[in-house]
């Protein structure tokens, strides 16, 4: 399959600005850097949508207008919070008006569906529509939906992405649980602070994927796949080994790998480990010191994979003998959900 478009609102903005990152930023949450949505979406209609369903419409309508197609045979979308913001504000109303005389607005934009429903709506789209809400394989699964329509020839175009938002009650829940660093830090040393935690995140992604070559494609998309709770480090090798093989995927055909190290020493630790088993000897770079720990952080790791492909640019710091053409993404949330993607250059 072939990614023909592609579109990120995240807390470093474009990939041109994601290649000349330099500047630290201090705490423990990276916010997205929003741009103007009055130059996609109805300002009328912005005052109407909460912050998570802007961004998500944004970067849908953005990624659709770079195919040149705005009406997509399926929009699938994967969110694993769902409109967090609106679901506060819900419950907080239910709690101050002793459940009396709620508005509905509030409840009705704090289902996990909206944003797809929403870029439905504004594309007068009647097509397949699908959220998948699955914890840390929301996207993957956002992503294996679509490709199987696409495998089938049910459809030609599909819109789908991954979408979570970081709010302050959200933050303070999980930072509670461990999930992120309580001491002070910046993102240019979170992988050196050997502490517990990780750094928040959010962000929109969005992608047009179609079963044939346009003449214009960002990379294609050889094969991706998920695996769960993998009971050792062994069994996380050999599922890796396994899906190079079944490619016919040697490791020095592989030129880059993207891989999800967050600066918790407990999670990086896998990551170390495979960088002398099965990833012995290729080069790699991390991706959530600029998007921050989230369950759906892996449709930005795909987003700067495509970028990378297509332009043959690097982020900074990363050097490479020759033009990467082949790409493979690992990702593990919490120990849990395994994911990878392999891509290579159109």
């Amino acid at each position: 399959m072939y990614l023909r478009a592609a579109a990120t609102i995240s807390p470093k903005g474009s990939f041109e600005q994601v290649l000349a990152t330099t500047a630290s930023v201090p705490g423990i949450r990276l916010a997205c850097a929003e741009p103007d949505y009055s130059k996609l979406i109805d300002t009328r209609m912005i005052r109407r949508m909460s912050r998570i369903v802007k961004m998500g419409v944004a970067a849908a309508l953005q990624c659709l207008n770079e195919a040149g197609e705005m009406m997509p045979d399926a929009i699938i979308a994967g969110t694993a919070y769902g409109c967090l913001g609106d679901t506060e504000v819900f419950l907080q109303k239910m709690v101050e008006n002793n459940e009396q005389l709620l508005t509905p607005t509030a409840f009705i934009q704090s289902t996990h569906n909206t944003v797809a429903a929403q870029i439905a709506l504004l594309l007068k789209c009647h097509n397949y529509n699908n959220t998948f809400v699955q914890g840390g394989f929301s996207f993957e699964n956002a992503m294996t939906d679509a490709l199987s329509l696409l495998k089938e020839g049910q459809v030609k175009t599909v819109l789908t992405g991954g979408i979570d938002e970081i709010t302050d009650t959200s933050h303070a829940i999980l930072k509670r649980f461990g999930l992120y660093k309580r001491e002070p830090f910046t993102t240019d040393n979170i992988f050196q602070s050997r502490t517990r935690g990780t750094i928040a995140g959010e962000g929109a992604t969005f992608f047009v994927l179609q079963s044939g070559v346009s003449g214009n494609d960002y990379a294609q998309l050889m094969e991706m796949e998920t695996f769960y709770k993998p009971a050792s480090l062994v069994e996380i090798e050999q599922h890796i080994s396994a899906f190079l093989k079944r490619q016919n995927i040697n490791r020095s055909d592989i030129d880059l790998i993207i891989s999800g190290e967050n600066g918790d020493m407990k999670n990086d630790e896998v990551y170390e480990k495979l960088y002398q088993s099965v990833f012995t000897g290729i080069a790699h770079t991390t991706f959530k010191h600029l998007c921050g720990e989230y369950p759906t952080a892996t449709a930005f790791a795909l987003w700067l994979a495509a970028n990378i492909l297509k332009s043959g640019k690097l982020p900074v710091g990363l050097l490479l003998k020759k033009k990467p053409s082949t790409v493979l993404v690992y990702n593990h949330y919490q120990f849990t959900y395994h994911s990878l993607y392999l891509l290579k250059a159109c």
